[in-house]
């Protein structure tokens, strides 16, 4: 198949990957455009225009696809399907329309629960005991359109940061199958009434409420690690925490109960076990711990 891929970060490179090594024709690669990054906030190509470039495809980076000069260029590549992952922009009709088979979205939930941006964290913090990627039909909806094929997971105790790779590499193969076999795969409207929505990490609620269940803040830790990644205050430092275990103990929420850095919850107790201090490397808890004492009766805000 003639191929246009749209995508954009690291979710986004193993379909691209594997689109490559099935022989199809990607006519061209659609991503966001260089952003500032690092100490130097040089510009720097996303992780999928890298990609293309190593596989020697044409890239194209346009900040928006609503003009219809960009429209028309689009259309001119005379492509079968476009392939979406992780784009990053809203895609107007006359995108959606002009691939013979319209765009196909590699989308990382099983529809039509959690649509919208953050898939996997939310699913991670609302304790789902599974989820997966589907394969959908994109329309002007959002994460609307119907579903041709769908692979599942479990969750259990895997951060989003670790579920983020593993469906990056079932939803490369499952568009590599789907693409195989796309004349038997009826589309199959979603149930709207079912549908829930994953709406983007506010930077506000990343921060660790003591007052919650040890089961909950250890799920929120796993949801948002690692990235923008949970967090507390400990004197004048934030915290974040990366990965949590659930502790036996209790006491006021926040509560240090321990030297080894047990923490009472509104019911329960945690123990952290990676945290990472503002400009500084992850650590495991009793690095930490060796660097900064956090004493028996210390209260965390």
């Amino acid at each position: 198949m003639r191929i246009i891929f749209m995508g954009t970060p690291d979710f986004a490179v193993p379909a691209l990957q594997a689109l490559h090594k099935a022989a199809h024709e990607i006519v061209c690669v659609y991503t966001q455009p260089p952003r500032p990054a690092g100490r130097g906030k040089k510009l720097q190509p996303s992780p999928v225009h890298k990609m293309a470039e190593q596989l020697g495809i044409e890239v194209r980076h346009p900040s928006s696809l609503k003009s219809a000069e960009a429209q028309a260029e689009f259309a001119a590549l005379n492509a079968d399907v476009a392939v979406v992952a992780a784009y990053g922009l809203i895609l107007p009709q006359a995108i959606l329309d002009a691939p013979t088979h319209g765009c196909l979205n590699i989308h990382a939930s099983i529809l039509p629960r959690w649509r919208g941006a953050a898939p996997i964290h939310r699913a991670v913090m609302a304790g789902d005991p599974g989820t997966g990627v589907t394969i959908m039909q994109m329309e002007a909806g959002l994460d609307t359109g119907p579903m041709l094929a769908t692979v599942r997971t479990p969750i259990e105790h895997k951060t989003t940061g670790e579920l983020t790779e593993e469906l990056a590499d079932l939803g490369a193969q499952l568009m590599v199958g789907t693409l195989r076999d796309l004349a038997i795969h009826i589309p199959v409207p979603q149930d709207d009434a079912d549908a829930t929505y994953a709406p983007k990490i506010d930077k506000a609620e990343a921060r660790i409420d003591w007052n919650a269940p040890d089961e909950d803040i250890e799920r929120m830790v796993r949801g948002l690690a690692p990235f923008p990644g949970a967090w507390f205050v400990l004197g004048e430092d934030r915290i974040k925490l990366l990965l949590a275990e659930l502790a036996e103990g209790s006491g006021a929420p926040g509560e240090v109960l321990d030297d080894d850095f047990t923490i009472a919850c509104g019911s329960g107790a945690i123990r952290p076990l990676r945290v990472q201090r503002a400009g500084k490397p992850a650590m495991e808890r009793d690095v930490f711990l060796r660097g900064r004492a956090v004493h028996k009766g210390t209260i965390l805000p």
